[in-house]
């Protein structure tokens, strides 16, 4: 799903050049609109990328209603360029060969996930309550203090203390693995060795006090586990390969004014 960013749209009239598809105008207002949906390091940039972006869906739109003459008008635009990619520019699944090639040359990449068994204390704080942090900082240091002379009350402080419903359990989260939790708290904890972390471990929840109970390391995957993940990666390069190979041809017999385009079209 793509999210608007919070970017200010530029002042049509002043910012947004002037631009036509084959004699078709793409209005400044229609670039100003979807430039919250490119986010770029500057204004200009976030231009040319919805410039970009309108330009080649125009090419489609124009393409498509060409060559699909019959049946443009019962689809809709998306529809409707779906079915000229399709056609113009189909998918080429790879063979067998090319993928235990790319395997064979790729296997770090296909492991079994990192796991651990986690149990951890959660004293919460807002992240920009920054007497709450203090407070939660505060308590954490006191109750590690207590672990680190009484470890085996960790679930009983847990009970206590902790904000996460995790203290009817002890504090026990379980098994997790990368993107299960949160980016910033995933860091820290998949660093740690087995045992009470030495240092308390922070989130945009607050401050957790942190016990590592187990770390099941991931193991190298056969190529029969992840032939069909293998396949559909390299389906897909191919795709977008042949799909930026057909705008290029698309540009090159269209008369477009007002914007160059080049590179890679689609990432």
């Amino acid at each position: 799903m793509s999210c608007p960013s919070h970017a200010t749209a530029p002042s049509p009239a002043a910012d947004v050049p002037e631009i036509r598809v084959n004699g078709t105008p793409i209005s400044a207002d229609d670039i100003a609109r979807e430039v919250q949906y490119h986010p770029a390091g500057s204004p200009e940039e976030g231009i040319h990328k919805a410039a970009e972006a309108l330009v080649i869906r125009t090419l489609l739109l124009q393409k498509a209603r060409e060559v699909l003459a019959e049946s443009a008008e019962l689809l809709s635009e998306e529809a409707l360029i779906s079915a000229l990619l399709e056609r113009e520019a189909p998918a080429e699944f790879p063979s067998d060969e090319e993928c235990h090639r790319y395997f064979d040359g790729h296997q770090e990449s296909f492991r079994s996930p990192d796991l651990l068994q986690v149990s951890h204390i959660l004293i919460a704080a807002a992240p920009d309550d920054e007497a709450g942090l203090q407070r939660a900082r505060q308590t954490a240091s006191e109750l590690l203090a207590q672990l680190q002379q009484f470890p085996e009350q960790f679930a009983s402080l847990a009970k206590e203390f902790s904000t996460c419903p995790s203290k009817e359990t002890g504090g026990n989260l379980g098994q997790i693995s990368r993107g299960q939790t949160t980016p910033e708290f995933e860091q820290q904890v998949f660093a740690l060795a087995e045992g009470l972390a030495g240092q308390p471990v922070e989130s945009r929840y607050g401050v957790h006090l942190v016990q590592v109970d187990r770390k099941i390391a991931g193991v190298p995957l056969p190529y029969e586990k992840v032939h069909d993940q293998v396949a559909a990666y390299l389906a897909e390069v191919r795709q977008r390969m042949a799909i930026n190979r057909y705008l290029h041809q698309l540009i090159d017999a269209a008369e477009i004014e007002g914007i160059e385009l080049g590179g890679a079209l689609i990432q």
